[in-house]
């Protein structure tokens, strides 16, 4: 649907991909002026939320090497020339996110829940700190208690303070919610 709306604003459909591992041999990827970054909310085995700071790993040629102290640097992904300045739209996906997982590949739908949220921003900071609200509320509704994430998602935090990526506080970001209110946790 998103490809098929960029072209209707008159992108031409060359000049339009969705990719994922395979960005950097993409001649779209390569030459783009703008981007539009989607991902699904999930949490992660390296860096505790797979979320839309850490989805520009793909752009790196060693996506690994931002794997030290549990991504911590995920936001120095967006100073990389094929990224910078580029991203115009961030879409965080929350239809069915998935809130518990221990393990590299780890997948349960047991942990999954019919959100039916999208969280758009232009900040992706702001974006993955409201995810990642949304998903903590829902640890302490499935569990009864606060249950931190195994790994910490510290990366969201350190995009703020250290990179200048964005905003991760909640008193800062400005949330509209639209459609109904039920659930929706935070």
């Amino acid at each position: 649907i998103l490809k098929s709306k960029v072209m209707a604003v008159g992108v031409p459909a060359d000049k339009v991909s969705v990719d994922d591992r395979g960005v950097l041999r993409n001649p779209v990827f390569q030459n783009s002026t703008a981007l539009i970054n989607v991902r699904p909310m999930r949490t992660h085995h390296w860096a505790g939320v797979g979320s839309l700071l850490k989805n520009y790993i793909m752009f790196s040629p060693n996506p690994s090497s931002w794997h030290p102290d549990a991504c911590a640097n995920l936001a120095g992904l967006w100073d990389l020339p094929i990224v910078k300045g580029k991203t115009r739209l961030n879409i965080l996906v929350m239809i069915t996110p998935l809130f518990h997982g221990k393990g590299p590949h780890h997948y349960s739908k047991e942990y999954t829940w019919n959100y039916q949220g999208l969280i758009f921003g232009t900040d992706p900071v702001a974006c993955d700190a409201t995810g990642l609200r949304i998903i903590m509320a829902k640890r302490k509704e499935h569990f009864g208690s606060e249950q931190p994430l195994y790994i910490p998602p510290h990366h969201i935090q350190i995009a703020q303070d250290k990179f200048k990526l964005g905003n991760a506080d909640e008193d800062k970001i400005e949330l509209i919610k639209l459609g109904w209110q039920e659930n929706i946790l935070i």
